[in-house]
C-alpha cells in the first residue's frame, strides 16, 4: 500500500505561506470520519499522484495513526499546473467503493495502421465498484479490435479484474476509428477564349469623346 506522510494542520494557518514552504493544504473526510485539515509535502504528493491517481488506496501517515483513503479531488493552479489543494476520502472498512478508473489504450489498430484512420478515444475513465484492496490502477482497452471503420470498443469489451464490477453502461462506446477525410480537388474550369476575345474588343472600342466609336 502506498504511504504518504501527512501533518495535521491548523485551520487558521496561512495557506500562501504553507505553499511557499513546499507544502500543499489538504483534508481527509468520510461518512464516519470528520473533516480533518492536513498538509503534505508537494514533492511527495506529486510522486504518489503520478503513481496511483484516484483509484488506489493511499495510507495517510498522521500523528494519530495511519488513515486509509483514496485521493478524491485535486485542485490545480491554472497557470503553474501545480496542485493547490487535495481531498482524501476515507472509506469504510469492509465496504465497497465507487471510483472512476482511467482507461489505457494498448495494441495496434489495423484501421489506423493500414487504412489511415484516426483513433478516437471517446471515454478516458470507466466507473467501477470494488473493495479497496481490489481496486485496479487502470483498465486496458485493446485497440487491435478496431480492424475497420465500423468496429467499436464498448465498455463491455474491457477486461474487468476479479472482484470488480463495471458500473458504466455496458453499451457505452470507449473507442473507435474515424475514416480519413477525402480532400476534394478544386475544379479547374477551362478557359473560354471567345469570351476573352469579346472582352478585349470591348475595351478597344471606346467611344471617342462626343462622337462615334473611334476606329481602332
Amino acid at each position: 500500500m502506498t504511504k504518504l506522510k501527512a501533518e495535521l494542520r491548523d485551520r487558521n494557518a496561512n495557506l500562501g505561506d504553507l505553499r511557499k514552504a513546499g507544502m500543499i493544504p489538504a483534508v481527509f473526510y468520510g461518512k464516519k470520519e470528520p473533516s480533518t485539515p492536513i498538509s503534505i509535502k508537494m514533492v511527495d504528493f506529486l510522486k504518489v499522484w503520478k503513481e496511483v491517481g484516484e483509484s488506489s488506496v493511499v495510507s495517510l501517515e498522521t500523528a494519530n495513526g495511519p488513515i486509509e483513503s483514496l485521493i478524491h479531488d485535486v485542485d490545480f493552479d491554472p497557470v503553474t499546473d501545480n496542485p493547490r489543494h487535495a481531498d482524501f476520502y476515507v472509506f469504510e472498512k469492509g465496504h465497497k467503493v465507487e471510483v472512476d478508473v482511467p482507461v489505457e489504450f494498448e495494441g495496434v489498430s489495423l484501421a489506423v495502421k493500414d487504412l489511415g484512420g484516426t483513433l478516437v478515444k471517446v471515454l478516458h475513465n470507466l466507473k467501477i465498484e470494488a473493495m479497496p484492496k481490489d481496486l485496479p490502477h487502470n483498465l486496458v482497452a485493446d485497440i487491435s479490435l478496431l480492424v475497420d471503420f465500423q468496429s467499436q470498443i464498448l465498455a463491455k469489451d474491457i477486461k474487468i479484474p476479479a472482484g470488480v464490477t463495471l458500473l458504466e453502461n455496458s453499451e457505452e462506446v470507449v473507442a473507435l476509428v474515424s475514416a480519413p477525410r477525402e480532400e476534394k480537388e478544386e475544379e479547374v474550369k477551362p478557359l473560354d477564349l471567345d469570351a476573352i476575345e469579346v472582352e478585349k474588343k470591348g475595351k478597344d472600342e471606346v467611344p471617342a469623346e462626343g462622337g462615334e466609336v473611334a476606329a481602332a
